[in-house]
C-alpha cells in the first residue's frame, strides 16, 4: 500500500469524504428525531467542537503517519481533512452565535471578553478562516509556495489553542480524561514535528 494508482487514491478520497460527513449526518438525524437530550444547544456545541478537534488532530497526524509508513499519497487527504475541520468549527461557532446569542454581536463579543475559554476558541476559529480561504490551487499560485506554507503553519498554533479551549471548558465541569488525551496527543505530534525540524536544520548546516 506504499503507492496507489490515481484511481485508487480517488476512491480513498471519496471514502474519506463520505465518512467525514457521518458526524454531521448523525447530528442532523438526532435533530430530526428530537433526541439531543435535555440541552440540545449544549449537545450540538459539544459534538461539533469535539469533531473539529478530531479533524484538526487527524490533519496534524498525516505527515508523521506518511513518513513512518511511506504512504506518500496520504498528503492528498490533508486539504479535505482541513476543510472538514473548518466546516465543523463553523457549525460550532454558528451554534454559539445563533442559539446562544441570536446574532447579537455586541452581546457575543462581551461573552468572548468575559469568559477566557471562549476567547481562546474565538481566536483559534479566526485563525482557521484564512487557512480555509487559501486551501485551493489558485491561492497557492497567488501567494507563492513559500508564503502559502508559512501561512498554513498557523495550524501549529490553532490546534493547541483548540485543545486549550476544550480543556478549559471541560475543566470547569471537572471532566478531565478526554481533554487530557487530546492534550497529550497534540503535544506528541508537535514534539515529533519539532524533532524533525531540528534534525533537518542540523543536516543543512552540516552540508554547508
Amino acid at each position: 500500500m506504499r503507492s496507489l494508482t490515481q484511481r485508487q487514491i480517488q476512491r480513498v478520497k471519496w471514502i474519506v469524504f463520505l465518512l467525514s460527513l457521518l458526524p454531521g449526518g448523525r447530528l442532523i438525524w438526532a435533530i430530526y428525531r428530537d433526541s439531543l437530550g435535555a440541552n440540545p444547544i449544549e449537545f450540538i456545541t459539544r459534538n461539533t467542537g469535539e469533531w473539529t478537534l478530531y479533524f484538526l488532530c487527524a490533519t496534524l497526524a498525516l505527515t508523521p503517519v506518511r513518513k513512518w509508513l511511506g504512504w506518500h499519497w496520504l498528503v492528498r487527504l490533508r486539504r479535505m481533512l482541513g476543510l472538514y475541520s473548518f466546516f465543523y468549527a463553523s457549525v460550532h461557532f454558528l451554534t454559539f452565535l445563533w442559539f446562544d446569542h441570536f446574532f447579537e454581536l455586541t452581546e457575543m463579543w462581551q461573552d468572548v471578553l468575559k469568559r477566557p475559554f471562549i476567547a481562546v476558541g474565538f481566536i483559534a476559529f479566526s485563525l482557521l478562516i484564512p487557512l480555509a480561504l487559501t486551501s485551493n490551487q489558485w491561492m497557492i499560485r497567488q501567494l507563492g509556495g513559500k508564503q502559502w506554507q508559512r501561512l498554513h503553519q498557523l495550524v501549529y498554533v490553532i490546534v493547541p489553542l483548540g485543545v486549550l479551549h476544550f480543556f478549559w471548558m471541560r475543566a470547569g465541569k471537572n471532566l478531565w480524561i478526554q481533554p487530557t488525551l487530546f492534550a497529550f496527543g497534540v503535544a506528541g505530534l508537535l514534539v515529533i514535528r519539532l524533532f524533525w525540524s531540528l534534525r533537518d536544520r542540523q543536516k543543512r548546516e552540516s552540508h554547508n
